[in-house]
């Protein structure tokens, strides 16, 4: 007669190794999750302040024609913005400021952030970010390069 071995070897994972598995996502998760929304959060700045910043050539162009700038910046042919919720030219003294306060789909971090592109008398233009309104997301790493911050 003939022994017969069966082989009883391991097949799959066992619940201790399983757990381990997810145990090392969630830290992964728990890191990397914070970093993207932070991400999301400083591109979007960037993209309010590309949107806005793109609008000084309009505003000298109607400048130079003698034109008053005021009320929103659609005067200037802004198309909208899904990240803004509203949107000014304010003068005064001579200095015009153009602004976009975040909103509607931007990261909740950046909710009621004003970003300035401000033209004085001589000509020259400057960028500030009010982060008065949120002062609890804020972060000023989320500030775009050449802006400041108040």
């Amino acid at each position: 007669m003939k022994n017969i071995q069966i082989n009883h070897a391991q097949k799959g994972f066992t619940l201790i190794e399983l757990m381990i598995v997810v145990a090392i996502i969630g830290i992964l998760a728990a890191i990397a999750i914070p970093q993207y929304q932070d991400y999301i959060a400083r591109s979007q700045m960037n993209r309010a302040y590309g949107e806005i910043s793109a609008l000084k050539t309009a505003a000298e162009e109607s400048l130079m024609r003698g034109e008053a700038l005021s009320g929103d910046l659609s005067s200037l042919g802004f198309p909208g913005s899904s990240l803004m919720s509203g949107t000014a030219i304010n003068e005064t003294g001579g200095e015009y400021t153009l602004s976009g306060t975040l909103g509607d789909d931007a990261s909740v971090a950046l909710t009621g952030i004003v970003v300035e592109i401000i033209r004085t008398p001589q000509g020259s233009w400057s960028c500030n970010i009010d982060s008065s309104a949120n002062p609890g997301g804020w972060d000023a790493s989320f500030v775009p390069t050449g802006c400041t911050n108040t």
